[in-house]
């Protein structure tokens, strides 16, 4: 299980804008043996890639915005090489595109994109939040329509598990709909107030037990952990839900 956890860079954005390559050490050092890359900052590529290589960071997929998979995916492609990953997942949707005609246009474009990389080994996904549970298309949730299965095109899911929640869902519950149709989950707690905000792993409401181990049998390969905001320091927060995430592992191995 620890060789499967992966911290998602987006929690750590501002402390990556500072220094990527001294934020990647700490993470490093901390214990993580993956990123799942969000964003370069201004960054070249090769010399980020570089430097996950020198300390043995593998790369869980990388979040790319639809714009770049649909007018940029020779670079695209070219960062997935360089990052070692075969997974690049769309990572959020502009309000223009969050309606039943917007999530039409959007299945279309990633099962395109899908259908000129599948042969040469990559994966396309989506990543989602609470606002594709608002949105009904041809009767069921817009984020099942973006996901009903192409096989010659398919489109992975990536289902973050916070977002399942605040859409009023069990996150165990939904994501047996993808069993082996979701190479990486994001795994992300929830607060038990009011505020329904973002918590570290252990610190939420969110039982992640039964979600490993339903992800064991169901051909999760990475757990990508994610904090959009956190109370002090996102480098702490990510320790305490990675110190919580292998006392479940350990637990899990007995």
């Amino acid at each position: 299980m620890r060789s499967k956890l992966a911290a998602q860079l987006y929690t750590l954005r501002n402390e990556l804008k500072k220094d990527f390559p001294g934020t990647l050490k700490e993470l490093k050092k901390m214990g993580w043996s993956a990123v799942q890359i969000d964003g370069l900052h201004g960054n070249d590529p090769r010399e980020i890639a570089a430097a996950m290589n020198e300390l043995g960071l593998r790369t869980a997929g990388m979040h790319v915005g639809l714009e770049r998979m649909k007018h940029d995916l020779e670079a695209v492609l070219e960062e997935a090489r360089l990052f070692q990953t075969k997974d690049f997942i769309c990572h959020s949707l502009p309000d223009e595109l969050q309606n039943p005609d917007g999530y039409r246009s959007v299945r279309d474009d990633l099962r395109n994109v899908a259908g000129m990389v599948n042969g040469a080994g990559y994966r396309v996904g989506y990543h989602n939040h609470d606002f594709e549970f608002h949105t009904s298309v041809d009767g069921k949730y817009a984020l099942d329509y973006v996901l009903e299965l192409d096989t010659a095109r398919p489109v992975f899911a990536e289902i973050d598990t916070y977002w399942v929640r605040k859409a009023g869902l069990d996150p165990l519950g939904y994501i047996q709909n993808y069993a082996f149709r979701m190479p990486i989950l994001h795994l992300k707690d929830m607060t038990g107030d009011g505020r329904q905000y973002f918590a570290e792993i252990g610190n939420g409401i969110i039982d992640f037990e039964p979600i490993l181990r339903w992800g064991e049998r169901s051909g999760v390969e990475w757990y990508a952990v994610e904090q959009d905001y956190c109370p002090g320091s996102p480098l702490e927060s990510l320790a305490i839900s990675f110190e919580h995430l292998m006392r479940l592992a350990s637990q899990a191995a007995d």
